[in-house]
């Protein structure tokens, strides 16, 4: 077993998902969560990206046209998680969700960020986030990293829009 940390500046670039219906999808991360189309291959495949960067999102039917998720208690994605530069912006998120009528299944300040969690309509998980400033991550009086899970109050983020 490998014990050498990967380099501290490595990333994860882009999520690409098997979908039933392109442009179902389509409508979910671009219609509603505002990821503008980069590419578009037909009716098989579709690249989506912010601020003009080739695709943080593909989307695909190549193997999954009409299919069904996959069952609870199988393996698979858990969720896909999206990182918004500041709170505003996950608030901005929170409106465009409430303005779809599309349900949450949680909402949590993990101490390090605040996070809401829902399902995409592939059932896949989808969590949108922001991350505090390192200086005010929790810390245990020895210094170690302490998250925790506690409930976000919504209308406190949607405060962020006024």
């Amino acid at each position: 077993m490998n014990s050498i940390p990967v380099s501290p500046g490595t990333r994860i670039g882009h999520v690409h998902l098997k979908v039933a219906d392109l442009d179902r999808s389509i409508s979910f991360y671009s219609g509603v969560l505002g990821f503008p189309v980069t590419q578009r291959f037909g009716s098989s495949a579709a690249f989506l990206g912010a601020g003009g960067y080739h695709h943080h999102i593909g989307l695909n039917t190549w193997e999954s046209a009409g299919g069904n998720p996959p069952p609870p208690g199988s393996t698979g994605l858990y969720h896909v998680a999206i990182l918004y530069p500041t709170r505003r912006d996950l608030a901005d998120a929170l409106r465009r969700l409430m303005a779809a009528g599309i349900a949450l299944s949680g909402a949590s300040d993990h101490g390090v960020s605040e996070a809401l969690y829902l399902d995409d309509p592939d059932g896949n998980g989808v969590e949108l986030y922001w991350d505090r400033d390192v200086s005010d991550w929790p810390v245990t009086a020895d210094g170690k990293l302490q998250m925790f899970t506690r409930a976000l109050p919504l209308q406190n983020l949607l405060a962020e829009l006024s």
